[in-house]
């Protein structure tokens, strides 16, 4: 008999930004051996099929290259996806619950918690798709619908709209049929939400999950991926359903379509309804109004139980759709705002529009319904926390209501930019709403107001920015000793220390980034209730409120509004064209891809609207290929990731089952799993569940660096490491070396988060992995290799220029 324990296989995942599995395998010869252009598994020509080789022994394991870059950030159309930034960003909050406490809290109140912060992130969500479809009502029924076509000093300077003008008479000339025909540009916006998200869905969210092992019962748990306290479960991302939520994703979506169709609808009936019973109750189109209202406040309802009725199911993957909700809730929607179009244009004699539309008074309901949201939610959140384990959590477990505030401010500046151009661009040089002489164009006063707060906002966020900067050079100035102490008998520079010292201060402000959210997300909401409040108070925007105040403080006023307006509408320019230059630049297609790699890992769990979840393609394929691989084979695996490779590598093999987890080594460098997943999202990465990733692989290593700004420790106790030595491994130093040495002639640069790969440590690291499975034959050290075929890479497969490819 022979004691060949099998093959061995080193599987390398790239951080964010992508590479080429040419440069990660350092062979310019590779073929692609399973996956497609989308995503796949490489090798190099030479080892497509090492395994099945006849004495087949090799110094060191085959290597494979996962390249998944193309899920993120491989078309170029995907950069308009900025405009769903904020859908993206409240997302993010779902997975921002405090863990639920085992000890402290019954079973009862640890479901209602959780199921609570689920409920209430969804309907955050909710509001958001209102806000943005209010926004585009804004822009084409009232400002040009309802103020610009129905001005004569308007239609004389924008001659595009003389066909509605009512004093040329044409068939389109009154009030209502204008209405209907604008509504045609939210309803398409509708449209061209659900379209993405119906075919991300279908690429995305459909790949089927690794099945589970039909001998391991399926842990308890319940929606919202709550588990059943005080019973020891597997971690959250351990379940099998974890990363499949086709069904929830098609329910929500069902319901956000619907939702933008009844907001262009009860606006219509609004600025019909005010005509209708002004004219005198009982008249037909007065008694068809009331029962078209009362058909949208059914539907409305309708839609807010769905969203409130099913959360997040992850105990098993549910294949199941509820088909009469994905088709019939959106289809109704439709149907009752093509009735009531219908009925807005119905020839109305004597309607004449003036003045703002009715119902645009609706922003300010939305912004004190969030606000009511946002509270609620960081009572449940705090709740949750304080109850729970202590551990590195972001603003005491109260992350995910600060990162709401951002999404809703977001939604309103992205809203209010769109009305704010939109009126400028109508009325011409005069000031929207101030009455100076040109068409008498009023935007809804609430976004006058939020636009007079954004200059206060940036003050906040300068004194932000310079209390990093201070933080930073106080850092620097503690950090030169301890840089000198690193590489003794080297040679005292003092522009060399202060630059490596800068690189270590630059770095630990990653750890002072929640608190800077707490700050911004509280002046948010100080000032998104002032604006409010000074709306609801005066119902003028702030320059003509201020009349009867001293001449500075009125100019001033109307300084902060015309400024804030301009901003705004700025900000909503910037993403346009930055999405447009994406589609010509590769380079800003990659920059733009970088920022969607952090923010859409997780699932659709909040908004269907948000940009697709690549993880639920990306953790199955990975899953997929340890599992077979190691089952078909016998042999040893090594995954080794980089950034946000590393999260994918960890959420891979939570997926799998025990007998594959003890053939398989982890390697991670560059990591931000504790340090920015584990205190963002403590629930899903917290020390428990990373102990006990630890505990259930054959053996886990992890490299960093002090001058990393991503990657950081996992912080996983040495003392529950079988093998003696700890998951982390010391800080490694950076740069190799202080000064030119015989080894280095030339100067070593500051590599951060990249280069891990070109460290000694790393081949180091690597043979020690597989040396710890029993029988392998040892890795070859990395000097034995001779010159790379290809480019020298970093840890993600990058060439060696110093560049971060997290």
């Amino acid at each position: 008999m022979t004691d060949d324990p099998g093959p061995a296989l080193e599987l390398l995942v790239h951080g964010v930004g992508g590479t080429t599995p040419q440069e990660m395998l350092k062979d310019c010869r590779t073929v692609r051996v399973t996956g497609d252009d989308i995503a796949g598994i490489h090798r190099r020509i030479d080892d497509t099929d090492a395994e099945n080789r006849a004495g087949g022994r090799r110094d060191g394991p085959v290597r494979e290259a996962y390249c998944w870059s193309n899920l993120t950030s491989g078309n170029g159309s995907r950069a308009l996806w900025l405009i769903l930034l904020p859908f993206m960003v409240v997302n993010l909050v779902h997975w921002m619950r405090p863990p639920v406490p085992d000890e402290h809290l019954s079973r009862a109140a640890a479901r209602r918690a959780a199921r609570a912060y689920g409920l209430l992130v969804r309907l955050i969500a909710l509001s958001l798709t209102v806000l943005l479809v209010a926004a585009a009502c804004e822009v084409a029924l009232d400002l040009t619908a309802w103020q610009c076509a129905g001005s004569a000093a308007c239609t004389r300077d924008t001659s595009w709209l003389g066909f509605l003008a009512p004093e040329r008479g044409g068939w389109w000339s009154p009030p209502g049929r204008r209405l209907a025909l604008a509504a045609v540009l939210p309803v398409v916006l509708t449209g061209l939400l659900w379209w993405p998200a119906h075919r991300t869905w279908s690429d995305y969210e459909s790949q089927p999950p690794l099945r589970p092992d039909a001998t391991r019962a399926p842990p308890d748990h319940d929606e919202d991926g709550l588990d059943e306290p005080g019973s020891g479960e597997r971690p959250a991302l351990s379940l099998p359903g974890f990363w499949y939520g086709r069904r929830l994703v098609a329910r929500l979506r069902a319901a956000h379509t619907a939702t933008g169709f009844l907001t262009v609808a009860v606006l219509l009936a609004a600025a019909a309804a005010r005509h209708d019973r002004g004219a005198g109750a009982g008249t037909a189109l007065d008694v068809t109004g009331r029962m078209l209202a009362a058909a949208l406040a059914v539907s409305g309802a309708a839609v807010v139980w769905v969203v409130c009725r099913r959360g997040r199911s992850e105990r098993a993957p549910d294949h199941r759709l509820d088909r009469a909700v994905v088709r019939l809730l959106p289809g109704a929607a439709f149907a009752l705002l093509m009735l009531t179009a219908v009925h807005t244009a119905w020839e109305r004699p004597g309607w004449v529009s003036s003045g703002p539309l009715p119902g645009n008074g609706v922003f300010g309901l939305i912004g004190v319904a969030q606000g009511t949201l946002v509270l609620a939610l960081a009572l449940v959140a705090r709740r949750l926390q304080r109850r729970a384990p202590g551990g590195r959590v972001a603003l005491r477990g109260l992350a995910g209501p600060a990162v709401a505030v951002l999404a809703c401010a977001l939604g309103g500046l992205l809203s209010g930019g769109v009305a704010q151009r939109e009126a400028d661009w109508l009325d011409g040089p005069s000031t929207p709403g101030m009455g100076d002489g040109g068409p008498a164009l009023a935007p809804p006063t609430v976004l006058a107001w939020q636009a007079a707060m954004i200059p206060v906002l940036l003050l906040v966020l300068a004194a932000g920015a310079l209390w990093l900067a201070h933080r930073s050079a106080q850092a620097r100035r503690r950090e030169m000793p301890a840089v000198l102490a690193e590489y003794p008998g080297a040679r005292a520079d003092a522009a060399r220390t202060r630059r490596i010292a800068g690189a270590v201060a630059r770095a630990g402000l990653t750890d002072s980034a929640p608190r800077f959210v707490g700050a911004v997300a509280v002046a948010a909401v100080l000032l998104g209730a002032a604006a409010v409040a000074g709306a609801w108070a005066t119902g003028e925007v702030p320059g003509l409120a201020s009349q009867d105040l001293p001449r500075p403080v009125n100019a001033a006023a109307q300084t902060a509004q015309a400024l804030g307006s301009w901003l705004m509408g700025l900000c909503f320019l910037v993403l346009v064209a930055w999405g447009r230059r994406a589609y010509r630049d590769p380079s800003a297609r990659r920059t733009i891809g970088i920022l969607w790699d952090v923010g859409t890992f997780w699932p659709r769990a909040a908004h269907p609207f948000a940009p697709p979840c690549y993880a639920e393609r990306a953790v199955p394929d990975l899953s997929w290929r340890m599992a077979t691989w190691t089952g078909n084979t016998g042999g040893r695996l090594v995954i080794s990731g980089h950034s946000q490779g590393s999260v994918l590598a960890a959420a891979a093999v939570w997926q799998l089952d025990g007998r594959a987890r003890a053939r398989i080594a982890l390697l991670t460098y560059g990591s931000p799993l504790e340090r920015l997943y584990g205190r963002w999202f403590p629930a899903f990465f917290g020390p428990a569940s990373l102990l006990a990733l630890h505990r259930e692989v054959h053996s886990w290593r992890n490299l960093w660096r002090r001058t990393d700004p991503i990657g950081g420790p996992v912080r996983v106790p040495e003392a529950d490491d079988a093998a003696g030595t700890g998951v982390d491994r010391p800080p490694l130093r950076d740069p190799l070396a202080f000064e030119r040495t015989v080894r280095h002639p030339l100067p070593e640069p500051v590599r951060g988060h990249s280069g891990y790969q070109e460290d000694p440590a790393f081949a180091e690291e690597r043979a020690l992995l597989l040396g710890r499975f029993p029988g392998l034959p040892p890795q070859r050290d990395a000097a034995d290799d001779g010159p790379p075929t290809g480019p020298v890479t970093d840890a993600g497969g990058q060439a060696g220029s110093g560049r971060s490819s997290g």
